[in-house]
């Protein structure tokens, strides 16, 4: 069996992960399931790591798991942030610029330069995608993670990006947000969401999860933003599929 937390690690989380998981291993034994000691690292191939028949827990994006992984994994529950403006178990993604970009309103970056970290990204394309399209007609850059996106920026590689608001927290709290400044905020989704495999034990993962969040140290939960987990319907996440960047005329 493997467990993994890949989408929000960082190495100032490394800790509260491997402790988050322990609690949860723990109790999932209490429940009579196996569970690994340790968490998987990240692999080079998340489409196929969570797509393995031995994945006990995961955590995957949105725009994944409608478009490819909904027949491949069962849903267990959607972890609460607590996002401003979001029910609970939902996220948005934030818009950035740079500080001294003069330009105030979304509308005003029709043209400009966009970064994003995956066109299979819910919140680093879809959301900006599906709700502002028109926006994106200038130059695309991909840059392979949202931490690059906002440092793109940062460094003139490119004027805006869309920014996961979970990461954005991650980013502010090394101080990689300096610079940057937040010019719109797009409707809510369904968050980021914890999977099992096929025939894996769901309800009882969502019971040991839901338990390791409220055991979780107050300094683990604040490193890792951790509020509650929420049973989020599978339905929720059947938002329209994204044009690709490609399509976007400039």
């Amino acid at each position: 069996m493997i467990a993994s937390l890949p989408m929000y690690a960082t190495p100032l989380t490394a800790g509260a992960d491997a402790r988050f998981w322990g609690l949860i291993r723990d109790h999932l034994r209490v429940l009579g399931h196996g569970a690994p000691d340790q968490l998987t690292l990240t692999p080079p191939d998340l489409m196929a790591h969570w797509r393995d028949p031995a994945l006990l827990f995961s955590q995957t994006c949105g725009l994944p798991f409608r478009a490819t992984l909904k027949n491949d994994v069962t849903l267990i529950g959607t972890p609460d942030y607590g996002i401003d403006g979001c029910p609970p178990g939902y996220y948005r993604s934030l818009i950035i610029a740079r500080q001294e970009d003069r330009r105030a309103a979304l509308s005003d970056f029709r043209d400009a330069r966009f970064a994003h970290n995956d066109p299979m990204s819910q919140s680093g394309w879809a959301a900006l995608a599906l709700e502002t399209p028109e926006v994106l007609q200038g130059s695309h850059l991909c840059t392979g993670s949202h931490r690059a996106s906002a440092l793109a920026v940062r460094h003139s590689e490119a004027d805006f990006a869309a920014i996961d608001a979970v990461t954005w927290r991650h980013l502010t709290a090394v101080g990689e947000t300096t610079g940057l400044k937040i010019v719109h905020a797009t409707q809510p989704s369904p968050g980021l969401p914890y999977v099992t495999a096929k025939n894996g034990p769901a309800d009882a993962l969502f019971t040991a999860i839901s338990q390791a969040i409220a055991a979780l140290d107050p300094d683990d939960r604040a490193a890792l933003y951790l509020i509650d987990l929420i049973a989020v319907p599978p339905s929720a996440y059947d938002l329209p599929m994204p044009p690709s960047p490609e399509t976007i005329p400039s």
